[in-house]
């Protein structure tokens, strides 16, 4: 589906930048990534974002650019750290079941105590792949990892001791190593609680504060990841485009400002690649459902958490919002072949996928969260492009309960949260360029790298190195093409049909989108 306003913003690029240039090879001697949580494309302009749209206007803007499914924060949080997929990462969702950590309820997974037992039951293999933090560490290098959220753990999250050259992390207020947090808050005092307009525009500014000041007194590393919470938080409170949101995006972009101004006052603002990207786009949420509440009137036996371990036959439903795991005790085959037949006769559903065969889904591999430890099913919930009352276009279905105050959600198959922000700058990038090719979260991660000099790493990777994009060659585009995938199942009274529609790149593969609906009478 293509965003009129994303094309338009594009078009406006290029007449701002003029013709692309070609800068010096290899000039760059540092990378930062800034993440603003939850950023839509087509809410960058030159009024309200006008230090994205200076990045964009002398670098690249990448036009066409994904989330990987589920569009959701901690799975795209780390496909941004590892270059990788779910299925290697095992991340395929913010919110999981992990018998082995624990084996009743669904855990964060990026919640600090998660991720420490993880790594315990695991031998360090919580993530089952690098992240940068840890390749650049491998080769000596120092970097910063900064965060609002507890999401910036997860790209780099070993234990450490305060030593000279120590490679400092900040997750939501908290610090590695933890003797970091002294002098920081000398320095900015507390790490501030939410606003009571409910926003956290202040603890974004802090963040950025420990980024420019504290974290960078021993100079700027070749690689820092600064993560805002924003514009994520407000537009789960008050949906996309809200008044809110809109004073939030204008927040974010003036963080972005001051790191900029920081590397320019440093002298490094031509030696510095600076990447803007966000996690995933957001819908509204125009109709809510309670999946657990919907299974268990049709008669499985279901939950939310399973007390005592989850039974045969038993089914655990976990939300994510825009779309659901559901973990089947024993993988009864009959229960999981009863529920993919249920869910495609609801108005709700979107896209099945089934950790087995079966008839009208697809293989989770479709998508690429085949973990080992994925669950039997997953749905997408059903989504539209109609607008909300704030003029946003899409519509989504939620997994939530009935009373859920929350207005805007994402984790759908919906091209509103798998189209996401990517913006790129400085001496090994490209200038004036709108990039029409569809890129993904999981190239940043090898374009990092590549820069970096680090190009084996890079190329062990699942994402690809976005060569079209920088100054110096890399990776030719040897292949592109979109293909439309679809799946049925005949049932009583009718046929249940759903698409995804890919895009690859390399070999590299991107969700553009994916829905169904149950068609009745038209078998």
């Amino acid at each position: 589906m293509k965003n009129t306003s994303i094309i338009l913003l594009g078009a406006a690029l290029c007449a701002a930048a003029g013709p692309a240039l070609r800068a010096d090879a290899g000039a760059g001697r540092h990378v930062v990534v800034i993440v603003f949580d939850g950023m839509r494309p087509d809410f960058i302009s030159a009024d309200a974002t006008p230090n994205l749209w200076g990045l964009a206007s002398r670098g690249v803007f990448f036009a066409h650019h994904h989330a990987v499914y589920l569009s959701s924060t901690e799975v795209n949080g780390t496909a941004i750290a590892t270059g990788a997929y779910p299925a290697r990462s095992t991340v395929v969702a913010n919110y999981d079941f992990r018998p082995a950590i624990d084996p009743q309820k669904p855990v964060g997974i990026a919640v600090p105590a998660a991720v420490r037992r993880g790594d315990e039951v695991s031998g360090g293999r919580y993530l089952g792949a690098p992240t940068v933090a840890e390749v650049l560490h491998s080769h000596g290098r120092r970097t910063v990892v900064a965060g609002t959220k507890q999401v910036a753990l997860l790209h780099d999250r070993a234990e450490r001791k305060q030593s000279a050259g120590v490679s400092p992390v900040l997750f939501e207020g908290a610090f590695l190593p933890a003797s970091l947090g002294d002098p920081v808050i000398r320095a900015l005092g507390q790490f501030p609680p939410i606003s009571e307009s409910r926003d956290k525009m202040s603890r974004d500014a802090w963040t950025t504060s420990a980024v420019i000041g504290p974290l960078w007194s021993d100079g700027v590393p070749d690689y820092t990841l600064l993560w805002l919470a924003e514009p994520d938080f407000s537009q789960h409170a008050t949906g996309p485009g809200s008044a809110q949101s809109l004073v939030v995006i204008r927040n974010s972009d003036a963080q972005l400002g001051r790191v900029l101004a920081d590397l320019e006052r440093r002298g490094l603002g031509g030696k510095t690649d600076v990447f803007v990207v966000s996690d995933h786009g957001i819908s509204t949420i125009a109709w809510k459902v309670d999946v657990a509440a919907e299974l268990s009137a049709a008669g499985f036996r279901t939950g939310r958490a399973a007390l005592g371990g989850l039974g045969p036959g038993d089914v655990l439903v976990v939300s994510n919002g825009g779309s659901s795991l559901l973990y089947v005790g024993g993988h009864d085959p009959d229960v999981c072949r009863r529920l993919a037949a249920y869910l495609q006769v609801q108005q709700w559903a979107g896209v099945v996928l089934s950790r087995r065969p079966l008839e009208g889904t697809f293989p989770l591999g479709e998508a690429h969260i085949d973990s080992p430890g994925a669950p039997d099913l997953v749905v997408s919930l059903h989504w539209t492009a109609g607008r909300s009352a704030t003029g946003a276009p899409g519509l989504q279905t939620s997994d939530a309960a009935a009373a859920s105050k929350t207005v805007g959600n994402h984790a759908s198959l919906s091209p509103f949260d798998m189209h996401n922000t990517l913006v790129a700058a400085g001496p090994d990038l490209r200038r004036g360029v709108v990039d029409t090719l569809p890129t993904g979260n999981v190239d940043v991660a090898p374009t990092v790298l590549w820069i970096l000099g680090f190009k084996q790493d890079a190329a062990r990777m699942d994402g690809r190195v976005l060569g079209e994009a920088l100054a110096a060659d890399a990776q030719p585009l040897n292949g592109y093409e979109i293909r439309r995938l679809t799946a049925s199942r005949a049932a009583a009274g009718g046929v249940w049909s759903q698409y995804l529609q890919v895009s690859e790149v390399n070999g590299v593969r991107y969700l553009d989108e994916g829905n169904g609906a149950f068609e009745a009478g038209s078998r």
